[in-house]
């Protein structure tokens, strides 16, 4: 076989067996095998490693899409330095996410612009990146969402559906108050993932003033408690990491003019 015919075999197998990284890269880890005089077991390995790492990379990708982060954040791009109050070794922690495979929640508490959602969305990241399924919503989102599975009634599956991701990113806890009926349905929904699911949430209000968006005191008390036992808390803090970092860059630049 000459090797223009052996580069269409090897092309049409790809294509057959569903192989788009070998078939993309075989002819350059051919070249680099030749000239490094790699084995033939070394240059097999070489390509099934680069399908097995991209189809990795793609799953990571799906899974994040899937997850429905309203826009991209990572761990590396938040500014520590700017928010003394978290602490980096406490959230390098999280990303290696035990938490979740040990189905415990995480609070994050602060006011606005102090890095909550930043760090809600790095964390549920880190989190589809390495296997688990990760959903994200708003609180009031996820509240009108199960209202309207209830008058449908759908509820059940909806809930299951909530059920079946590994951890739940709740986000802008606390920016509105919940009637009685959409917070019964948010803590059945909590209920529903207990010992099986992890969830994190992101409020601005301390849980003292939880009793503004859970009006009912005791459901507020339940609520709290599903969502701290045995769980993280992480204060953010008051002052906008955002503003903090731009006054320092703004410091370093008149430092260095």
């Amino acid at each position: 076989m000459t090797e223009q015919a052996a580069d269409a075999a090897i092309d049409t197998a790809c294509r057959l067996l569903l192989l788009p990284t070998i078939r993309a890269e075989f002819p350059d880890i051919t070249t680099a095998a030749a000239k490094d005089q790699i084995t033939y077991r070394g240059f097999l390995a070489e390509l099934l490693m680069a399908e097995c790492d991209d189809r990795a990379r793609r799953r990571s990708e799906r899974r994040i899409k899937a997850a429905g982060f309203p826009r991209e954040k990572s761990l590396r791009s938040f500014d520590f330095d700017a928010n003394p109050n978290v602490d980096p070794a406490t959230i390098h922690t999280l990303a290696s996410c035990e938490w979740i495979k040990k189905s415990q929640p995480l609070c994050l508490i602060g006011d606005s612009g102090t890095g909550k959602s930043h760090m809600l969305i790095a964390l549920g990241t880190e989190a589809a990146m390495k296997g688990y399924r990760v959903r994200y919503t708003l609180a009031t989102k996820l509240v009108n969402e199960l209202v309207e599975a209830a008058d449908g009634k759908q509820l059940n599956k909806t809930i299951a559906r909530y059920g079946r991701v590994d951890l739940l990113c709740i986000d802008e806890l606390g920016y509105m108050e919940l009637d009685r009926h959409g917070a019964e349905l948010l803590f059945q929904v909590l209920t529903e993932r207990e010992e099986k699911n992890s969830v994190a949430i992101a409020s601005n209000e301390s849980f003292g003033g939880w009793t503004k968006t859970f009006t009912d005191p005791r459901l507020c008390a339940a609520i709290v408690d599903r969502l701290t036992f045995n769980g993280t808390i992480i204060e953010t803090g008051t002052d906008s990491y955002r503003l903090a970092s731009t006054r320092a860059r703004a410091e370093e630049s008149a430092k260095a003019g």
